[in-house]
Parts: structure tokens; sequence; C-alpha cells
């Protein structure tokens, strides 16, 4: 990174050039974070969705700034991507699976804790495309580069809000954001560089596999409510059986 163009604000064609990608790549990929803050935030009580969606976004944005310095070369790194697909469609299914309205499964109340560590351990295993993205528009320049994972906060903030109001309303949008995050999840691993150099996958392959997360996060999510709803009549069914010897 040049020394002398940290910080520099020029408003040149180039800067300004900069400046707009910038923006446009924050628009473009605010989505996903957007849609792991709304769902994590989704089970707490709504007078504290607010503060789990402004103390998880900060927080990973913050995290963010640390990492975009050496994501680069991490991404070189086999195995990397392909974990952070297998850990972002687990937290899909999770989010799923807590979220879903008709979830009959007993549950603790989540706090803002929990909210915030699922946000942060997501956001920043989906965020590696956003830190090159913009690291790579920056061309150097540390107040883009600031400028450019700063303005995701605000962005990210009202979009989780959005989201997170529209879920009460209308569920469907659940399934929906489990399936976008299935997607990222399938898209990290088919795009490891262990697997292309394994498995060298053509487009088709890419964009099946996608599509297969998608689905199958929904009927992960399904199965495992299923299951652990049979598995807690059992217990009870036990229990009762018990207390009557």
């Amino acid at each position: 990174m040049d020394i002398n163009s940290l910080g520099s604000i020029t408003f040149d064609l180039n800067f300004l050039t900069a400046l707009a990608s910038i923006v446009i790549i924050d628009l473009i990929l605010a989505g996903d974070n957007a849609v792991v803050i709304a769902m994590a935030v989704r089970s707490l009580p709504a007078e504290q969705r607010k503060k789990g969606i402004f103390y998880g976004a900060g927080a990973a944005v913050l995290l963010r700034v640390m990492a975009t310095f050496f994501v680069a070369q991490l991404l070189q790194m086999s195995f990397i991507k392909l974990a952070g697909g297998i850990l972002i469609t687990w937290i899909a299914v999770k989010l799923f699976v807590e979220g879903v309205p008709e979830n009959n499964i007993k549950k603790e109340a989540s706090t803002i804790a929990q909210a915030v560590k699922v946000i942060v351990i997501a956001d920043i295993t989906m965020a590696i495309d956003n830190m090159l993205a913009v690291g790579g528009a920056s061309h150097g320049n540390l107040f883009l580069l600031l400028f450019g994972l700063g303005l995701s906060i605000p962005m990210v903030v009202f979009t989780s809000n959005l989201l997170s109001t529209m879920m009460d309303k209308y569920p469907v949008i659940i399934y929906i954001g489990a399936a976008v995050l299935g997607k990222v999840g399938g898209e990290m691993i088919i795009t490891d560089p262990f697997v292309v150099n394994m498995f060298q996958p053509g487009k088709v392959i890419k964009y099946s596999t996608e599509a297969v997360f998608a689905i199958g996060v929904i009927f992960a999510g399904k199965y495992y409510m299923k299951w652990k709803v049979s598995r807690e009549e059992r217990e009870e069914h036990v229990h009762e059986n018990n207390s009557e010897q």
C-alpha cells in the first residue's frame, strides 16, 4: 500500500470512480449480511431487536476492517472457504429452525449476546467477497477502504430492520432467507481452491451446487424439527410413565 495514499481525498476522476464503485459494491453485497442479522434477531423480543442489529453489525464491521488487510492471502489457502461454507450452511439451518413459525420445539429465550455471536461469526465468514471487492476498488487508499467498510453499517442496519419486521408479517421470507444463506454456503464450498483443483467444476456444477444447498438447508431444518419434536414427545411419554409408577 502506498503510504502517500493513506487517507488521501483528491476528488479527481479516479477517486470519484472508486468511490462510486464502492457504494455500488456495498449496495449489492449488503443483502446477504442483512439476511443473517434479520434471522439472528428474529427470536429476540421486539424491543431488543434494534440493539441486537446495531451491536451485531457494528462488531462485524470492526472485525472486517481488521481482516481486510490479510484476507486476500487467506483466500489462497485451501479449505478456508470450504470450512466457511460448511459453517454458513449450519448457521442457515440453525436460524431457520429458530425462526420458522411452525416450529413446535421447546426453545430457551434468546439473548442479544447470542444473536451478536451468530451475526459476527456468519458475517465474517460471508464477508470475504465484500472485503476483497471493497479492498480492490479502493486501490490502496485507506480513506476509501474504511469508507466502504463503514458505509456497509447503515445499509445493513436499515435492511436488517426492514427484513426482521417483514419476517413477522410474511414468514415465507424466513424460507427465502435460509435458502439465500444455503446458496452462499454452497458457493463458498464449490469455489474453495481445494475443490476447484480437485474437481474443476464448471458453471453447471457450480449453479447446481448452490441450488442443492439452497433447498437442502430448508429440508434439513424441517427434518431436524420433526426429529426433535418426536424425541421430546418420547421423553415426555417416558417421564409420564415413570411418574405414574
